[in-house]
């Protein structure tokens, strides 16, 4: 398959591509919401807006009133919202979410998917416990209680948790903390009793939240997929969600580098174009091969995804850890071919730095997927 969007891909790239810059700049979202300090992180009426032009909808089928498209149309607007570092539940409600409750029952995509659509609603997922993304370890524990059950632990750095009207949680129903059978998944609704969160302000302004389930009750119905069968579902959202990730990362990566060379044919130094310099025209190139590196093997991976194919795992992480690496270099040489104005507020580079940082980390950060790679590859 070739590494580049066919025509109606081009198409929602060029309304993605414009929408974002029009509407999810820097100045109208995320220096916006940043500076009133908003409890969301992100606006709900450029979320609805996105409802509107379909794209909180790409990846639900078409049986459930989504435009059932792929990863690789779903990879087009993250590095969209990457690009212009739009605060949006994008990647955990119509990606992660989706992706899980495309899995479930008729009653739960009934329930969820038309707010999802609409743009009306927005979820977050909890699988995380510790600082790190450690999927392979699930203690919280849900067990059996009447015709349902009773969803005790903790969840760490739940992204958009605090806003979100519904979590998919992931949570153990039999067997030890590392096993791979006996998971579960659940749909938590925002206001279960017995459910508590403490928000957190990340680096990039976005909000996380620490959830508490202290014996909540949940109905037999709350059960994405199968009781203690819900690995096979979990690593399926997992899945999009980091291609998903790695998309934005491109987009992160793009925009930095965009605004640096943009910068390199303005600034001038010794009373020439700083971009004529050789050195720093090297170090534009060689940013430039590496990122256009990490936005093929993303597009391979995304690919690969659609087509279910076996070799789908493998290229993920491949290039979770590639676009980690690319994005990391991007903003490191954007502040420093800046100078010193690149360290102030003032410039959107800074900026750029700590969306990349905490993208790197969002489920699971370069050396994870580096040893995932190796683990998949026999080694």
């Amino acid at each position: 398959m070739p590494l580049f969007h066919n025509e109606d891909q081009a198409m929602l790239a060029d309304t993605a591509r414009q929408f974002m810059a029009e509407e999810g700049n820097t100045t109208k979202q995320l220096r916006h919401w940043r500076d009133r300090d908003c409890p969301d992180g992100f606006g709900h009426a450029i979320w609805k807006q996105m409802g509107e032009l379909g794209f909180t909808g790409i990846l639900v089928s078409e049986d459930d009133g989504g435009l059932g498209m792929g990863h690789v149309e779903a990879g087009i607007v993250l590095e969209e919202i990457g690009r212009n570092l739009t605060p949006s539940p994008f990647l955990t409600s119509s990606v992660l979410a989706a992706t899980a409750l495309g899995k479930g029952s008729n009653d739960l995509r009934g329930r969820y998917l038309p707010g999802l659509i609409l743009g009306e609603s927005v979820y977050a997922v909890a699988v995380d416990e510790t600082a790190k993304h450690r999927p392979e370890k699930i203690t919280t524990k849900a067990e059996k209680s009447g015709n349902g059950f009773k969803l005790t632990g903790k969840k760490s750095f739940v992204v958009q948790g605090a806003s979100a009207d519904m979590l998919v949680v992931a949570a153990r129903t039999s067997g030890s903390d590392g096993d791979d059978d006996g998971i579960t998944l659940f749909a938590v609704p925002k206001d279960a009793a017995n459910m508590s969160q403490e928000p957190v302000r990340l680096v990039d302004s976005s909000v996380a939240s620490h959830v508490t389930f202290d014996g909540v009750d949940l109905d037999g119905d709350a059960v994405i997929g199968e009781v203690d069968g819900g690995r096979e579902v979990l690593n399926a959202m997992l899945n999009a969600g980091r291609i998903g990730a790695a998309a934005e990362g491109v987009g992160v990566a793009s925009g930095a580098m965009d605004m640096t060379t943009d910068y390199l044919k303005q600034r001038k130094q010794f009373g020439k174009l700083i971009g004529e310099f050789q050195a720093l025209q090297h170090r534009a190139a060689h940013l430039y091969s590496e990122v256009e590196i990490a936005r093929a093997v993303t597009i391979k991976a995304q690919q690969l995804l659609d087509a279910e194919s076996e070799n789908a795992d493998l290229m993920i992480s491949v290039a979770k850890a590639k676009v980690a690496k690319a994005a990391g270099l991007s903003v490191k040489e954007g502040v420093q071919m800046h100078g010193g104005i690149g360290m102030t507020d003032e410039y959107d580079i800074g900026l750029y730095m700590k969306r990349d940082r905490a993208l790197q980390e969002f489920l699971g950060d370069a050396y994870y997927h580096a040893g995932r790679v190796a683990e998949l590859s026999g080694y």
